[in-house]
């Protein structure tokens, strides 16, 4: 098959990742594969410039930016309808929400044979002004009628989709997002990063993977941190990723005077993170606003527990008391608690990992993701 996929930009992120293994195993298995993709930019890193599978077409379409703007949006739209009309794709598969609009609008009028998109998080969301969210909701809708098929990263995503009315729920269907995760499942600690990092043997660590960006959850953790050292003083906080709010947190932990005590490692690599959460005892994912959180289950592959809230696709790779605990969405004072529960009982901490450990295996392998599609591709394309 001929496969285009279209993504507004190219990050280090969960949906760009998802995005590049799901090319990576349609590549593997013989079929062509186009990515078109917009400008990258920003502190989060280019992920093309790290991991781009063999064979894959990369084409940049300049105007597909992630801001709102009538002229640039006027223009990628024409941009990728000429792109579409100019190569005889039989799939396009959409993703993230400006270029989910675009492109499936774009194909659509072109006729390609099965327009899919998936939905990776919400454009729409509660921390997020009124007028806003009725504007993504109704482009969404009418998205949504442009193509045969939208895929979700987790059932709670199509949840609020149907809840929106965005579309019925026979066109969703879940398919979990892939990830390659053997490098966490077989990484060990290792003393020299351990001693780079400045983390002593005998300290525990709470870590946290994500970029530093707003609602993601870094201030509810450095309030937290207080408590947490109270009961458990030997502890380091890891704070894996880089984004515009680092010298923000950075004031905010020193005005608590906990500066040595927080670790930040700045911008790594994809195929870098596993070496980071091998040295977690605990992770801490807080974000408000996730599709399937990626961080969680690396941390669970890695054997560490999770502390989160019961947030859009959470609850299925944490659950609670079994692979972790999912706190009152912002209440630092109980993030604290079950943060220092889980260092204080080894047993407890050790437990809860491996039954993580055993749900992410089953449930995210990358290899499992790509097959699924490849096999909707081929029914959609038949039909």
């Amino acid at each position: 098959m001929k496969i285009c996929h279209v993504i507004t930009r190219m990050i280090v992120g969960g949906a760009q990742e998802n995005t590049l293994l799901t090319a990576k195993g349609h590549l593997l298995k013989g079929h062509q594969v186009t990515l078109l993709t917009g400008p990258t930019d920003g502190p989060e890193g280019k992920l093309l410039e790290q991991n781009c599978p063999p064979g894959l077409e990369v084409v940049e379409i300049p105007d597909l930016i992630r801001n709102l703007s009538l002229w640039h949006d006027y223009r990628a739209w024409k941009q990728l309808r000429q792109f579409f009309h100019t190569h005889d794709f039989e799939v396009v598969h959409t993703h993230s929400s400006k270029a989910g609009i675009l492109g499936r609008l774009a194909a659509w009028q072109e006729h390609v044979p099965f327009v899919v998109h998936t939905v990776h998080g919400q454009a729409f969301h509660q921390y997020q002004a009124q007028w806003k969210n009725r504007l993504y909701i109704g482009a969404e809708r009418f998205a949504a009628r442009r193509c045969h098929k939208i895929y979700a990263v987790a059932q709670a995503m199509i949840d609020q989709c149907v809840a929106a009315g965005v579309a019925p729920a026979e066109k969703y269907q879940v398919v979990y997002s892939g990830m390659d995760l053997d490098a966490f499942l077989n990484q060990r600690p290792e003393p020299e990063l351990k001693a780079k990092l400045g983390i002593k043997d005998d300290e525990l660590v709470v870590g946290k993977v994500a970029r530093l960006f707003e609602l993601k959850g870094h201030d509810c953790l450095i309030k937290a941190a207080p408590a947490i050292l109270q009961r458990a003083p030997n502890t380091k906080f890891l704070i894996v990723g880089d984004g515009n709010l680092r010298q923000q947190l950075e004031q905010q932990i020193a005005a608590l005077g906990l500066t040595d005590r927080f670790i930040f490692t700045g911008l790594v690599p994809p195929s870098e993170v596993c070496r980071y959460t091998a040295l977690m005892d605990v992770l801490a994912h807080l974000s408000l606003r996730e599709g399937l959180p990626r961080s969680a289950v690396q941390g669970l592959a890695s054997g560490a527990p999770v502390v989160a809230y019961p947030l859009d696709g959470t609850p299925e790779v944490v659950i609670n008391g079994q692979t972790g605990f999912l706190c009152e969405p912002e209440n630092c004072r109980q993030i604290a608690d079950r943060i220092a529960d889980l260092l204080l009982d080894g047993n407890l901490r050790r437990r809860l990992g491996q039954q993580g450990q055993e749900l992410v295996k089953e449930r995210f392998s990358w290899q499992r993701m790509s097959d699924i599609l490849e096999e909707e591709y081929s029914r959609g394309v038949a039909r």
